[in-house]
């Protein structure tokens, strides 16, 4: 893998290709650019020349710098390797789950944010098994509790939402997080995590906590393309008509 850091800390990112490298590779280099902006998100984008990450100082200076880097890297090879959950158009899912349906904006922002997570629960299958998850589970644990204790606002899940994030999609994080943990064997039955995600659940009176942890933790391991865009159409019309009175089909 070859890897090139620029504006920043190599060492995160190095590490995480050694660690990656181990088990997986890139055909493509890897640029991370590195700003000074701390509200700079989390950007990746490619194309025939290669990847580019683009991250800010403080995420690349953090305690889950190492772990993020992985995390994008494993991105990266689902991009290179045309797997289902990053070839599927999101726009595409979003039309055919909300065919017929009146959904409000805000809604309609927050089924983006949940094809997100649909990619990341992909992205963490590959990198999960190269290093302790311990340092994850923490990352979700406060990130869920400051949504918690202070709704609207909080950015559980390795996809960060807007500051306006409300009671709803705060749930469907919450289910989001459980359900990565349970994937990966991370945490107990009795963890904190899952206080924090009854929580959420009660602020959210639409949002069925166990039925969206189900479509997170029941995606298939190995997906075709029908079979992804089935499961992405199927979260999508569920948040967007929770609490709608419409079924889903």
């Amino acid at each position: 893998m070859d890897v090139h850091v620029q504006g920043g800390p190599a060492e995160p990112f190095l590490g995480a290709r050694n660690l990656f490298s181990t088990e997986y590779d890139l055909d493509r280099p890897v640029t991370v650019r590195v700003r000074e902006d701390p509200d700079e998100r989390t950007r990746v984008s490619h194309d025939a020349a290669g990847h580019r990450l683009t991250i800010s100082r403080q995420a690349a200076t953090s305690a889950m710098a190492r772990e993020l880097a992985l995390h994008e890297f494993a991105h990266m090879h689902h991009n290179e390797r045309g797997h289902p959950s990053h070839t599927q158009s999101t726009e595409e899912a979003i039309y055919l789950a909300l065919a017929g349906h009146s959904v409000e904006q805000r809604k309609l922002t927050h089924c983006y944010q949940i094809a997100n997570h649909m990619k990341d629960i992909y992205a963490d299958d590959v990198w999960m098994a190269l290093v302790s998850g311990e340092k994850l589970v923490a990352f979700l644990e406060a990130s869920l509790a400051a949504a918690v204790s202070d709704l609207p606002g909080g950015q559980p899940g390795w996809t960060q939402l807007t500051p306006a994030a409300d009671p709803d999609i705060t749930a469907v994080n919450a289910a989001f997080a459980l359900a990565l943990v349970e994937r990966h064997d991370l945490v107990s039955e009795g963890h904190q995590l899952y206080d924090l995600a009854h929580a959420a659940a009660q602020d959210a009176d639409g949002i069925d906590l166990a039925e969206f942890k189900g479509y997170f933790a029941g995606l298939s391991p190995d997906p075709d393309e029908s079979e992804f865009r089935k499961a992405l159409v199927d979260v999508t019309r569920a948040y967007a008509t929770a609490g709608s009175g419409q079924a889903a089909d």
